[in-house]
């Protein structure tokens, strides 16, 4: 398989539903927005983007299966799998928040060997394959080499429901917000771990995550020299509904911090 070409013409693939997404900015009626849940919203252009992938993904990978956000295709299993975020960050593209990615990855027997994060209004495209290092268009990128926790820069999320740990959540953030230069709230999981992959942050955690919003970025990171893991320290981090993504100097420190204050679920 040659990974290099098929990551060159998923980049175009990306930047071609970074383009619809972005003209229907604004665009969308209160009487088109439907929600899913409590906090969970989605649109036509979710719909209609994801449609767009996946037809263009099917054509280039056509033993390729899909796991997508919208299920606006028949789920399966195989050997390659698409897992497809269409718009990562739905709530702040409604609200006009300019903050929202498209999210592709790609697994070969449940590993991933491709990742794309494509923001669409910078029109920064992060993406990596199996040994190629993590890109943002062509610049090469990697994770921050910060060692201190008092330098470090941590992203975080706030999950659409609470499985009772917000509380401690809570005290996490309260503790970050004493012993870092700060805390950021993106609105994105996909574009929060490609700006650790970037070196932009330091560390990103989250929970009630789901494999759309992680596998793309994880990798990433992976591939920009920083580590992934569940809050219990573990691998289980696609399918856990939590990660913690981090460099390298700070792997130990906030990991141990997260797993005390969040982990044992």
């Amino acid at each position: 398989m040659d990974l290099a070409a098929i990551c060159q013409d998923t980049r175009a693939i990306a930047e071609q539903a970074a383009t619809f997404i972005r003209g229907e900015l604004g665009q969308v009626e209160d009487g088109q927005i439907e929600t899913k849940s409590l906090n969970s919203l989605v649109s036509y252009v979710d719909q209609q983007a994801e449609k767009l992938l996946v037809h263009a993904l099917g054509a280039l990978l056509p033993a390729a299966v899909f796991l997508t956000e919208e299920g606006t295709v028949e789920q399966g299993g195989g050997d390659l799998q698409w897992i497809v975020d269409p718009l990562d960050g739905t709530t702040n593209f409604l609200h006009q928040v300019p903050v929202f990615s498209v999210s592709i990855a790609l697994l070969v027997r449940q590993k991933p060997v491709l990742g794309i994060v494509y923001e669409i209004n910078r029109r920064e495209c992060f993406w990596a394959y199996s040994g190629s290092g993590a890109w943002c268009n062509e610049r090469r990128i990697s994770v921050t080499d910060t060692a201190e926790l008092g330098d470090a820069l941590i992203g975080t999320g706030f999950p659409y429901q609470d499985d009772g740990r917000g509380a401690r959540h809570l005290e996490a953030l309260a503790y970050f917000q004493q012993h870092t230069r700060g805390i950021r709230r993106l609105g994105s999981a996909a574009t929060d771990l490609a700006y650790v992959a970037a070196g932009r942050f330091d560390a990103f955690f989250e929970y009630g995550l789901s494999p759309w919003d992680v596998a793309a970025g994880a990798f990433l990171v992976e591939e920009a020299g920083g580590k992934v893991y569940d809050f219990n320290l573990g691998d289980q981090y696609l399918h856990g509904r939590q990660v913690i993504a981090v460099n390298s100097g700070l792997a130990s420190t906030v990991g141990q911090i997260i797993k005390g204050f969040l982990g044992g679920e």
